[in-house]
């Protein structure tokens, strides 16, 4: 059963944004899905500056911004053997990701989050969660906290390679195991 066909992979050239292209590469290999590459550029966040800016460097260091993100899309595609397209949207990044999927006909978005909580979610905002409570697309997040430092921990499996002979388990899912197994033997089972 195949679930998806068109996977949508929104990119902001972040720190970490790589591991969230490669995972959705991953997923549309396993899948047989094309991947579609989608970059905003949110205009609006500079239409506070003076006219005097220079706008004519402005457009062209955006749009080398936009092509510089998603060649890490196509190249993480090419390296899993998948088709992949790259778009280039102007407007609000939550509200032009979930149209593009929409319209597209997409059947997933991928996207990383940075995991932020509190009062920086309060302050920051979050495009992700906007983008999760407005699609009517399922949406699978990718966290890229710390900037990707903790990549090779949280790896994402590549069909076609050997997966570690041991795996690296978090603390808390150490802790979690340990409590489990307590919880098996203290009444008797196993």
């Amino acid at each position: 059963m195949v679930l998806y066909d068109r996977i949508i992979v929104p990119i902001d050239g972040s720190a970490g944004s790589e591991r969230v292209a490669v995972h959705a590469a991953a997923l549309a290999a396993v899948h047989d899905a094309e991947l579609h590459g989608v970059y905003v550029v949110n205009a609006g966040s500079f239409a506070g500056l003076p006219m005097e800016s220079s706008w004519e460097g402005l457009d062209d260091m955006l749009r080398a911004d936009a092509e510089s993100a998603l060649d890490k899309v196509e190249r993480a595609a090419e390296a899993q053997g998948v088709p992949a397209e790259t778009h280039v949207l102007e407007g609000t990044p939550s509200r032009e990701i979930v149209e593009f999927a929409e319209r597209g006909e997409c059947d997933l978005i991928v996207m990383g989050t940075h995991g932020r909580g509190g009062i920086d979610r309060l302050l920051l905002g979050s495009v992700a969660e906007k983008v999760v409570r407005a699609s009517k697309v399922p949406v699978l997040t990718v966290r890229i906290e710390g900037g990707g430092d903790d990549a090779d921990e949280h790896a994402v499996e590549v069909p076609g390679e050997a997966a570690p002979e041991t795996p690296v388990e978090s603390p808390a899912e150490a802790d979690a195991d340990a409590a489990a197994d307590s919880t098996a033997t203290a009444d008797g089972g196993e």
